[in-house]
Parts: structure tokens; sequence; C-alpha cells
């Protein structure tokens, strides 16, 4: 086990430092000079000097990623290039709004897929079953964001309590309004971004959920259960139910980045204050500093996820060992 969790831990750190290797390069080689965003409009040439020695920008590019390694290795992941801010205090504001929307949608799309889906594989071929097929399929297939347009025209724009934009209303604030017309406001703000992440995300879980009953329920040791009179209410979720799971793990593992560097189409198009939109708009204003950040962190969450769904397997699945 100790063997394992030291290799795990050395890809872990070599999987990172390629990322931000690849990261810095891609934004260095982006067309565009973040001096210009920094520098007013007539700044003369010893002005723009100035400002890439005070960034470092006027160093090598090795020396640039050490200087910058050094930092994140502190905590400091840099000084954004538009505000002034530090790039840590601008995530970390984001941060809530995204962990508040993408845990939501991750708790009502296992909380409804994943029964949806053993359901399905039990009745196969049943009416339920081709149903649940033919609407999964249709949400694989639906783009996210035309989808969200769709609800903005059609349900955001018609109907009054539904809003289309941010995350609350000016002025209601918790503390100042009464605990259920904050509760209510938020809930409008963020009803159809969640149908959008929920429903998009419910399509897969559920078609993987049955693909792994269908074929847990055809093994030998289910038929045995059956066969020794065990009832099937404990035949199926005892036993079938238990290890089928296992691919759904391996998809938890995958949603841990996204979780915590959220959803980036849905945000810029709900204009959701999360970290999302925060890297859109820093793409769109070549704000280097926090477009690396961005990447850093959602590669950091991609290979903790990974290791968090080995964990898993283990608790899931005893008979599994890491070694």
């Amino acid at each position: 086990m100790k063997r394992y969790f030291l290799r795990r831990l050395i890809q872990m750190v070599v999987v990172l430092i390629g990322i931000s290797i690849i990261s810095f390069l891609i934004m260095h080689l982006a067309p565009g000079d973040p001096v210009d965003i920094m520098a007013e409009r007539n700044a003369t040439p010893e002005q723009k000097a100035h400002i890439r020695e005070l960034y470092g920008l006027n160093e090598p590019l090795p020396v640039q990623y050490f200087n910058w390694v050094g930092r994140v290795l502190k905590g400091d992941l840099g000084t954004s290039f538009v505000t002034g801010r530090p790039v840590l205090e601008m995530i970390l504001e984001r941060l809530p709004a995204t962990l508040i929307l993408n845990f939501w949608a991750m708790i009502v799309i296992y909380l409804i897929a994943i029964p949806v889906g053993m359901i399905s594989a039990l009745k196969q071929y049943s009416w339920f079953d081709h149903v649940v097929t033919t609407v999964a399929f249709f949400g694989r297939a639906l783009p996210q964001f035309w989808f969200a347009l769709m609800l903005i025209y059609f349900v955001g724009l018609r109907f009054s309590g539904v809003q289309i934009s941010g995350m609350s209303t000016w002025g209601v604030e918790w503390g100042v309004q009464p605990f259920f017309t904050v509760l209510q406001d938020r809930f409008s703000h963020m009803i159809l971004p969640l149908i959008v992440l929920a429903f998009s995300g419910m399509a897969g879980i559920a078609r993987y959920m049955r693909a792994s009953m269908l074929d847990v329920v055809h093994q030998d040791y289910v038929r045995t259960a059956r066969a020794k009179g065990l009832p099937e209410k404990k035949v199926v979720i005892g036993h079938a139910f238990r290890n089928a799971l296992l691919p759904i793990v391996t998809l938890i593992g995958f949603e841990l980045p996204i979780l915590f560097s959220g959803a980036v189409i849905i945000e810029t198009i709900f204009s959701w204050p999360g970290i999302g939109l925060l890297a859109v708009n820093a793409i769109s204003q070549q704000d280097y500093m926090i477009v690396m950040a961005f990447n850093l962190l959602g590669a950091t969450m991609t290979v903790i996820g990974m290791f968090l769904a080995d964990i898993l397997y283990v608790v899931v699945d005893p008979r599994i060992k890491l070694d």
C-alpha cells in the first residue's frame, strides 16, 4: 500500500509538471502581448520596458517558468495583468459560486441517474427502458449551449419567476431579507443552469449504470444467489448493485475537476459568477496568470480525482487490492 501511494504521488507530480510546462508555453506562444494590456494606449517604449522588468517579462522563458513555479509552490499564483489583484484571491472569491452550482448538479445527477439506469437494466426492453434510452441519447447529443439558449428563450423570458443571468438579485442578501425570500431568489437564478448541467450529466450516467447493471445481473454469482432462494431485492441490492457501481466510481473521479473548475460554457451563457466565467474573461483579455492558474487547478483536481477513484474502488469492492 505504501509503495502504491508513493508511486501515485510521483506520477501526479510528473503529470502536473508536464501540464504546467505545456500551459506556460502555450500562453507565451499565443498572439498578443500582456504589456499592451497593462500599459496605457499612448505609453512610451520606456514605460513598456519598465512594465516588462517589473513583472519579469524581460527574462528568458525558462527563467520566467521557474520563477512562476517558485511562486506557485509558495501559494502565490501571480497577479492579474488586468485588475492588478492576486489571482488566488480572485479564484477564491469565485469558488463558492462554482461549488454551489456544480455540487447540486452532481447531487441531482447521481440521485436520479443511478436508480433510473438500474431500473432500466432490470426492465430491459420494456417501455421504461425504451424511454430512458431515447432520452439518454437525446441528452448526450444535445449541445449544452443550444439547450441553455432554448431554456432562456422559452422559459426565462416568459416566466418572471425564473432568472436568466447572475447568481442573485441586487440587495437580496442573507441577514437582510427573510430566509425564504433569499432562498427563493437563489433558486430562481440557479434553476436554468442546474437543469442544463443535470440533464446532460444524467444521460451519460444512466447509460453507464444500465450497461454495468446488465453485465452484472448475468454473472454466475447472481444466478447462484437467486438459486439459493434469496429475495430478489437482496439479490439486486446486496449483490448486483454494489458491483455495478464500480464503473460509476471512476466517473466520480472525473467529476472532481468540474466541481472545482466550473462549467465554462454554462457559467458564460448564464453569467454565473464562478471560476469558469473568470477563465473565459481572462482568455479574452489575455490575462495569462489567471489562465495558467485555471489550467493548473483543473489538472490538479483531475489527478486527485483519479487517485480518489482508485481508493473508492477498494471501498466499493474489498476484493480489489492496491499494491
